[in-house]
């Protein structure tokens, strides 16, 4: 299993956001600059995070984006799903989804719920604050 891109650098724009927690708002463009990744990328991502309630938009001349609450209460999960959907290892125990040829004879298909709660624990147990810590601390 392998994160996309977008993800990856949700967790990094997130990461870089609560860095300045407390401190100054930041816009794409800022975010951008200090992750290295394209404005229009961080756009996006900024948007999809803010309409997931992970960070919270002020305008005016003093605009920009912030944490919507702090880093010790967002969790790599909550990233994820902010840009992939539901955790989920496989599609078969989406609701509406029947692309599966084996499903109806899959002995599997009842314990994929079991795996994928377990895969999203371990990802809800990491808070971005220790994501953002200086690398070997600990937050």
């Amino acid at each position: 299993m392998r994160l996309s891109s977008m993800a990856d650098y949700a967790v990094l724009t997130m990461s870089a956001a609560a860095r300045h927690c407390g401190g100054a708002r930041l816009n794409a463009a800022q975010l951008a600059e200090e992750t290295g990744l394209p404005t229009p990328t961080v756009a996006k991502l900024v948007s999809r995070l803010s309409a997931a309630g992970l960070l919270k938009s002020v305008r005016g001349a003093h605009g920009g984006f912030k944490l919507a609450r702090p880093a010790a209460a967002i969790t790599l999960a909550d990233i994820v799903e902010a840009v992939e959907g539901p955790i989920a290892l496989t599609a078969c125990v989406e609701t509406g989804k029947h692309d599966c040829t084996l499903e109806a004879a899959c002995a599997m298909r009842p314990h994929w719920p079991q795996v994928n709660e377990a895969l999203r624990g371990a990802l809800a147990a990491i808070a971005l604050a220790e994501l953002s810590a200086p690398a070997g601390a600990h937050a």
